[in-house]
């Protein structure tokens, strides 16, 4: 990379604010949707991070959502009396219980998910495909140069 590419301090700046502003928004409608479903938003992202990951036990979950392992609990309990998830005997180790989302569980996510993604559908009407695919890449490079940067 020579010096007339290397990006400046300035379109950082702009960066940063631009991904801030994004998530904000992302969140806030996010929000919004689930106004029309019975599922609260830290459920909403517990079960994400369960169909990400599979069945696992509340502590693992709890450290996927940066949760106290009490308020992890809380959660699961929730959402077991909502009919969301179950606990489950590890078939490996009896001694230890996973999490194990529902069909009712997965109704929701899929519904709220289509929700979430048609309004950005509405939002990108008017990009093309092209333009479309360019964000997909520069958003999916961003992403793996900061978990990368996480792991190290």
């Amino acid at each position: 990379m020579n010096a007339k590419d290397k990006i400046t301090h300035a379109q950082v700046e702009e960066l940063e604010f631009l991904l801030r502003k994004i998530s904000a928004i992302i969140k806030r409608r996010g929000r919004d949707i689930l106004t029309n479903f019975k599922i609260t938003p830290p459920q909403f992202n517990a079960l994400l991070v369960l169909r990400r990951h599979g069945d696992m036990t509340i502590g693992e979950l709890g450290e996927q959502m940066y949760l106290a392992c009490s308020t992890a609990t809380d959660l699961v309990d929730r959402m077991e009396r909502n009919g969301l998830v179950e606990r489950v005997r590890d078939t490996n180790d009896r001694r230890v219980i996973r999490i194990h989302v529902l069909e009712k569980g997965e109704e929701i996510l899929g519904e709220v998910m289509t929700a979430r993604t048609d309004y950005l559908e509405e939002v990108l009407e008017h990009v093309s495909s092209n333009e479309c695919q360019v964000m997909i890449q520069s958003m999916s490079l961003l992403y793996k140069m900061m978990t990368e940067e996480e792991l190290a």
